[in-house]
């Protein structure tokens, strides 16, 4: 048995020859269209697990080792007094107080306010303690006179009025949001999941607040506050792609839960872009709060944005998506939807294995051997008939007309 055979085709690299480059896919192109992906939703329960635990330490935390609340909320003296602040003026007077070995006076903070003004807080003091502590910063910042000193008591009752109200603002704050949410997608089970994960970046902020000792003030309110929104805004967004991704789930070929899975890649790579930016200068923050100033404002306010900006983009992606996926298919209608489609690959299962049964397999042979093996296509669908077949028809020859007939 003969056979001709062309000669190969050299492969063409597109690009080569052209002056163009091929371009390969980048990470997040493949991760956008589908071709590579994390089961989050699949998975969620190990996440689950982890954010349960993470929640259980911070709890824990908070139970026994108590939040370091600041003279603001549970009383205490405040002292300020006129200096030219420099580098050594904070260490200044907080080494002179330190030596007039105050019982209890491990909260002692020394900040400065501007360049001229330098701020002593403790816990509260009697009458003979506080003329003690006046004349200390008095002679430590230059000798000025004790008149100069000012000197303030903050009671308890106030630090309670103030938590009192910041409680009250931020259970306004998430009765409106839930409305809003649940307002601007017509699906109040997106705003139960937006709530789930909020309440884990405020335990686990609060928790880091109780395990590392840093002092709870003003600051770090403003500090929760601010992440509550950047944890919504996050969460919103991954929430308006599953929308987006699930906007003709019935007339599709995929469930609930594997539409939000790609909506949660699709914005993956986004809500890490965004939080590397936002996390970066809140990290110069801290870090010049806690190594180069000491204390003060900065290190309470930075550490509450760090931790919560990390802890909600961690929910919006792990919690909120899986959670809201995980609360749509429990409905009876995504339910029938998942049995429609399972009923649809079954029959085309179904149709795969019959065409692949009926298939055969034929070997060509030459004189040295086989040569290859085809599949066997029936005559029929090629449109051909047998010989014998054909002898078994009767074949009519058409007749052939006179030339006369033809004339007329």
């Amino acid at each position: 048995m003969s056979t001709t055979t062309n000669p190969p085709e050299t492969p063409v690299d597109k690009g080569k020859g052209t002056g163009k480059d091929v371009k390969k896919a980048s990470f997040a192109h493949r991760l956008y269209t589908g071709e590579i992906g994390y089961d989050f939703v699949g998975k969620r329960k190990r996440w689950y697990i982890v954010s349960a635990a993470l929640m259980a330490i911070s709890v824990l935390a908070i139970a026994v080792l108590n939040l370091n609340l600041g003279i603001e909320f549970k009383g205490g003296a405040d002292f300020s007094a006129p200096v030219a602040v420099n580098a050594e003026t904070t260490d200044q007077v907080r080494t002179a107080v330190e030596r007039l070995g105050l019982p209890d006076n491990d909260d002692l903070s020394v900040t400065t306010i501007g360049d001229g003004q330098v701020r002593v807080q403790t816990r509260s003091l009697s009458v003979d303690e506080v003329t003690q502590v006046k004349a200390a910063i008095a002679q430590a910042v230059g000798g000025i006179s004790v008149d100069e000193v000012a000197y303030s008591l903050i009671g308890a009752s106030w630090g309670s009025m103030i938590t009192q109200q910041a409680l009250i603002a931020l259970g306004v704050f998430l009765v409106l949001v839930s409305l809003l949410i649940w307002g601007y997608f017509r699906n109040y089970k997106m705003a139960i999941a937006a709530m789930v994960a909020l309440l884990h970046d405020l335990v686990l902020t609060v928790g880091i607040y109780a395990l590392v000792g840093f002092s709870v003030t003003p600051a770090t309110l403003i500090g929760v506050l601010t992440i509550l929104g950047y944890s919504l805004y996050d969460t919103v967004v991954v929430f308006d792609k599953v929308r987006e991704n699930v906007a003709d789930l019935k007339d599709g070929k995929v469930t609930y839960s594997e539409a939000a899975n790609s909506a949660i890649n699709q914005v993956l790579i986004r809500s890490i872009n965004t939080t590397i930016l936002g996390v970066l200068p809140v990290a110069a923050l801290t870090f010049t709060g806690v190594f180069v100033l000491g204390t003060g404002p900065l290190k309470d306010l930075g550490l509450a944005l760090l931790v919560g900006m990390i802890a909600g983009a961690y929910s919006s992606i792990f919690i909120a998506a899986p959670l809201l996926a995980q609360l749509k298919e429990a409905e009876p209608e995504m339910r029938e939807h998942r049995e429609r489609l399972a009923r649809r690959a079954q029959r085309h299962t179904a149709k795969e294995t019959a065409a692949a049964t009926t298939s055969k397999a034929v070997v060509l042979h030459d004189g040295d051997g086989p040569l290859a093996e085809v599949e066997q296509v029936e005559p029929d669908r090629l449109g051909l008939v047998s010989a014998n077949e054909l002898a078994r028809q009767q074949r009519q020859q058409p007749q052939r007309s006179t030339r006369a007939k033809r004339r007329k």
